[in-house]
């Protein structure tokens, strides 16, 4: 099921994790989980999906390493300690293969690319024309 489908359908195991208020910035925007991994450059149902297959001793150090490079919620800096077990609480605790299946496209998926498609379009145009359309080799 692709991440639209979970759209569709409701949402996706991951937006009580995403949707969490981590504060506000200092701007006093309310930033959630999903604005920070954002702000980061991450991608965030990719990394919540990670987060969730790790054991929560782990989901716990890597939210931890995340959030340290996220310095525009003042009162996260503050006190992580207290925000932190909170956000890995709101993970799914086991997600099944159907879970993440679909959330990010097959390894090799795009392997191919448009190249080799352009490529064969070409070979058969050739053909085309040198069999149906003819040419007698003069140029005329």
């Amino acid at each position: 099921m692709s991440r639209m489908d979970y759209l569709r359908n409701g949402g996706t195991p991951f937006d009580g994790f995403l949707y969490a208020d981590l504060g506000q910035d200092r701007a006093g925007n309310t930033v959630s989980v999903l604005s920070a991994l954002a702000r980061l450059g991450l991608d965030p149902w990719d990394e919540a999906a990670d987060l969730a297959a790790l054991s929560r001793e782990g989901a716990y150090s890597r939210l931890g390493g995340v959030l340290a490079r996220f310095y525009d919620v003042p009162s996260l800096g503050r006190d992580p300690g207290a925000t932190i077990p909170r956000l890995v609480d709101l993970l799914p605790k086991a997600p099944d293969r159907k879970t993440t299946q679909g959330l990010a496209p097959p390894a090799g998926a795009n392997a191919l690319g448009f190249g080799p498609i352009l490529a064969v379009l070409l070979v058969v145009l050739f053909l085309v024309q040198t069999f149906i359309l003819g040419s007698d080799g003069t140029g005329d």
